[in-house]
């Protein structure tokens, strides 16, 4: 699984990438933690999630919906003003029903060198995307041809 392209769509291998942060490693910045945490989306790995989560907002119980593939994702913005830090991203999902666009401008604060993840402003909608445009889940092809 290490030589495998990184979910969060860095363009580097997981092993490079995310895999560190899932390992132990703190993160550099709110965006490299966003990144970690869709990777943890992706990849099913609840208790990472759940780590990088700060204690004030984190849910009792966590879990994922395994019918619910993280396929895409988009950083908007990304910003940091010493302990505190904003991302602003899209991160598609593809279930049974289709595809979901999740919008969120997310807050993340660091406390004893790393950062967590507090809480967002959300809005989701549902894509539906032509038959003659790319597949939403990455793999290069038409719509049509894929995942339609």
């Amino acid at each position: 699984m290490t030589s495998m392209p990184c979910p969060c769509q860095s363009g580097k291998e997981y092993s490079q990438c995310c895999q560190p942060l899932h390992d132990g490693q703190p993160a550099t910045s709110p965006e490299a933690l966003m990144r970690s945490r869709f990777s943890a989306f992706a990849l099913g790995k609840a208790d990472y999630i759940e780590r990088s989560w700060h204690r004030s907002t984190r849910p009792e119980n966590l879990s994922l919906d395994e019918q619910e593939r993280w396929v895409g994702l988009t950083i908007l913005a990304a910003s940091q003003d010493g302990d505190q830090g904003k991302v602003h991203f899209q991160a598609v999902s593809q279930d049974h029903q289709g595809f979901t666009l999740l919008e969120e401008v997310s807050n993340f604060i660091r406390e004893e060198g790393h950062w967590f993840y507090v809480d967002g402003e959300t809005s989701v909608s549902v894509l539906k995307p032509g038959r003659n445009d790319p597949c939403l889940c990455g793999s290069g092809k038409k719509f049509k041809k894929c995942c339609s």
